[in-house]
């Protein structure tokens, strides 16, 4: 063994885990970390959590688990689309009453693309319609096979609401971390940022969950092209911290701008190098969100205008990762303003000079603010779920799409006669020899069974009274409307047949 692969070895050091807890929506994901908070942090710091910043640690037989406390699938998905791979392990939550449930697969499909070793909670075992051997037989069916049925998934059976069993996943989590042998090499010093908000009193507040090394008060760090002197760090608690270690998530000051989610802070060794290490990775260029690809392949026939605000970039981030998920040839969106912070009356004009529909997420719409909107008829909807706001995006965009055209055919009627015509209608008369005619009804002139024009069913007459519809085997008298000028070989002649028809328009939906 080289001396230099010893001295590797002797600077990894063992870390906590880090674990995201993934899962359908309504499933308890949320409730699971609450009570972990709640139990595992004592109750007056637990009290004193004043704020979300992304993660917390817990202690459990002596040993630290740090969770991230993300909104979920999408949350998780945005970081991991920055390349940082966070977690860990994941805990993979499924109602014992409900089962598997279409964002149970997305979170499955989650797992094995990044291979994270995870544990399956099997939740609300407490309830009476609990059905814990039907929700394993359809793990099996989306080849999620736990060790009780033979695989390698270990699974635990929990109730957020009485606390059962979340000490043998607290267990689980650490028997899988030991098994994983997680350690950090402290050679360098790297982070991932978990969250970044906008704070009315401190400025740009960004959330570091430290991957290796140590980061200190005063430290020049850069992430993208910002080079950022650490003013103050405070732990989940609001704790001040001067220094913090592997897998540990620190609340950070003194940035100019937000960090974007999901991207890697490095700790450099002088405010020199880190000057120099932000000005390479903005030669490099940034990922930016919200920015969809152009050309003649991607332009829609109909665009769906938004203006999107949120409460923390993450959430954007969010929200930007799932809005990609929408497909349609015919109809796109475009992202035409975004920001932090709340909708205000700048969103409003904003939206009124681009048609745009303005979408919140976390973001309280004042009274106000509605009625200034009503007003001017611009649609401002505000969601604390991001799948509620991507499927009214959905339905927006779907009432873009053409509808789709249902042709029923009413009748058929042999041209016996031909009056008068002028340069857009023909006055003919003739026989019902199918079905029936409908005043107002759509036709096409066929000759031979080509169709020569098109034209609309003017004024309808039977033994020359006015009537709404005439019925097979009589005769009648109507007018022709074209709605525009013909050619002479578009008029009707003796011996044509009319074949009138309505449309039903039936409305389409992504």
């Amino acid at each position: 063994m080289s001396a230099e692969t010893t001295d590797k070895k002797q600077n990894l050091q063992v870390r906590p885990p880090i674990v995201v807890v993934l899962g359908h929506v309504d499933h308890g994901k949320t409730k699971i970390l609450d009570y972990i908070r709640k139990t595992k942090i004592a109750e007056g710091e637990a009290g004193g959590i004043t704020q979300h910043i992304g993660a917390y640690q817990v202690e459990s037989n002596g040993k630290m688990i740090t969770f991230l406390d993300t909104p979920g699938h999408e949350a998780f998905s945005a970081i991991r689309s920055r390349g940082a791979n966070v977690a860990d392990i994941a805990i993979l939550v499924v109602a014992a009453d409900e089962g598997v449930k279409p964002q149970t697969k997305e979170a499955i499909k989650i797992i094995e693309d990044t291979q994270t070793p995870f544990i399956v909670a099997i939740n609300k075992v407490d309830k009476e319609n609990a059905n814990v051997q039907r929700v394993k037989q359809e793990l099996s069916e989306n080849s999620v096979f736990i060790e009780e049925w033979g695989g390698k998934v270990p699974a635990v059976e929990v109730s957020a609401k009485t606390g059962q069993g979340i000490d043998s996943l607290l267990e689980m989590i650490l028997l899988v971390a030991e098994l994983e042998e997680l350690k950090s090499d402290d050679t360098s010093t790297t982070g991932v940022i978990i969250d970044s908000h906008l704070d009315s009193r401190r400025g740009y507040v960004a959330t570091i969950l430290v991957k290796s090394g140590f980061f200190h008060v005063n430290d020049w760090i850069v992430t993208g092209s910002e080079a950022v002197r650490v003013k103050s760090m405070a732990d989940f608690l609001g704790k001040s911290l001067t220094k913090v270690g592997p897998s540990q998530p620190a609340v950070v000051l003194g940035w100019a701008t937000p960090p974007v989610l999901g991207s890697i802070v490095k700790k450099t060794e002088s405010r020199e190098e880190a000057l120099k290490l932000a000005k390479d990775n903005s030669m490099l260029g940034q990922p930016v969100i919200f920015v969809q690809e152009s050309g003649p392949e991607k332009s829609k026939n109909k665009n769906l205008n938004l203006i999107v605000k949120a409460d923390v970039s993450s959430s954007l981030e969010a929200i930007d990762q799932v809005l990609r998920t929408i497909k349609s040839e015919e109809v796109g969106y475009k992202v035409v303003d975004y920001g932090v912070g709340n909708i205000s009356e700048g969103d409003i004009k904003k939206a009124i000079a681009t048609k745009a529909v303005v979408v919140g997420f976390h973001v309280p719409v004042s009274s106000s603010l509605r009625q200034m909107a009503e007003r001017e008829g611009v649609v401002v909807e505000s969601f604390d779920i991001i799948y509620e706001l991507v499927e009214e995006v959905k339905r927006k965009m779907s009432d873009l799409l053409d509808p789709e055209i249902n042709r029923i055919t009413l009748g058929r009627l042999k041209i016996l006669a031909l009056f008068k015509k002028d340069t857009k209608s023909q006055v003919v008369g003739g026989k019902v020899v199918f079905g029936k005619i409908k005043r107002g009804a759509l036709l096409d002139v066929l000759r031979s069974n080509n169709t020569i024009s098109k034209g609309k069913l003017g004024q309808l007459q039977q033994q020359k009274a006015d009537v709404e519809e005439v019925a097979e085997g009589l005769e009648a008298g109507l007018r022709v409307d074209f709605g525009q000028s013909i050619s002479p070989n578009m008029y009707i002649k003796e011996g044509d047949v009319l074949e009138v028809y309505e449309e039903e328009k039936i409305k389409r939906s992504l």
